[in-house]
């Protein structure tokens, strides 16, 4: 599933090709007909993300609503517009551009009313300059939850999906099972400062890099990683491998219902001191 860079690069793609001009609007594929009828030739004023829901503005103050979830893809390209291929459910065009939305899970006209109902619901994203790590840090500080299946749970934080879950907790050392309730705020500040860099490192490179300078391919002799996914990493998708940074073999099992991926050297199970 795209994770809260992908939306936000989206977001500016869309910007930059449509924003502020009038636009095309059509359902290809027919789920969306009646309300592209609505928005065609209407002005697209600018899109935004919010973790990993997406809000494409028009006149009117009415928003397209998209989640893509795991398959999902919207396509921003230049040029003119050919018959669309696939099952586009949304197709924006003008004459300079045109962007085709297929498999999302959700893609639907809302009011101003209703987008702010889906925002009041998400966490705060690490991309967002209004976001406030206090609400997440309550949330996380309370609960019984593991901090590995609260990181994915996007009501507590918006836009961190499996690989940056598996990553930050690796780079803070922290067992993915471990309560949230027994984090420190330090650990916790530290883990948002440090998505807040890597979401925006991801914006700007288009993929996922997580590994520190000591311990790229170039710095350790290694062969670069070659995955689907892209990008260096310590142990997202690297079960049965050696870790990067004590040789242990990383493991993998299922938390949140996706594959949780850590080293059991570098990230203990975590004990606590409680007397009981």
């Amino acid at each position: 599933m795209p994770e809260g860079h992908t939306l936000f690069r989206l977001a500016r793609d869309i910007d930059a090709a449509f924003g502020g001009r009038r636009a095309r609007v059509s359902s290809p594929q027919g789920r969306f007909a009646a309300d592209a009828a609505a928005l065609d030739g209407s002005v697209l004023l600018g899109a935004e993300s919010a973790g990993k829901h997406l809000f494409v503005g028009f006149e009117g103050d009415r928003h397209v609503h998209v989640h893509l979830g795991l398959i999902g893809k919207f396509d921003v390209n230049q040029g003119a517009a050919g018959a669309p291929v696939g099952q586009v459910r949304l197709r924006l065009q003008n004459e300079t551009a045109y962007a085709d939305l297929r498999g999302a899970t959700q893609c639907e006209l809302v009011g101003p009313s209703r987008r702010a109902e889906i925002l009041d619901k998400l966490g705060p994203d690490p991309l967002r300059p209004d976001a406030d790590p206090e609400r997440a840090w309550q949330r996380i500080s309370r609960s019984p939850r593991s901090i590995g299946e609260l990181l994915m749970d996007q009501a507590v934080l918006a836009g961190v999906g499996n690989v940056y879950r598996a990553e930050v907790l690796f780079r803070h050392r922290i067992d993915p099972l471990r309560p949230g309730r027994t984090l420190r705020r330090r650990q916790f500040d530290a883990i948002w400062s440090d998505l807040v860099d890597l979401l925006a490192e991801g914006v700007r490179t288009g993929r996922i890099d997580t590994v520190r300078a000591e311990h790229t391919p170039e710095a350790m002799g290694r062969e670069p990683r070659v995955d689907d996914h892209g990008g260096e990493v310590y142990v997202y998708r690297r079960a049965g491998q050696p870790c990067h940074v004590c040789g242990a073999t990383v493991r993998t099992a299922e938390l949140a219902g996706r594959n949780s991926f850590w080293c059991p050297r570098c990230q203990p199970r975590f004990r606590s001191r409680a007397v009981g």
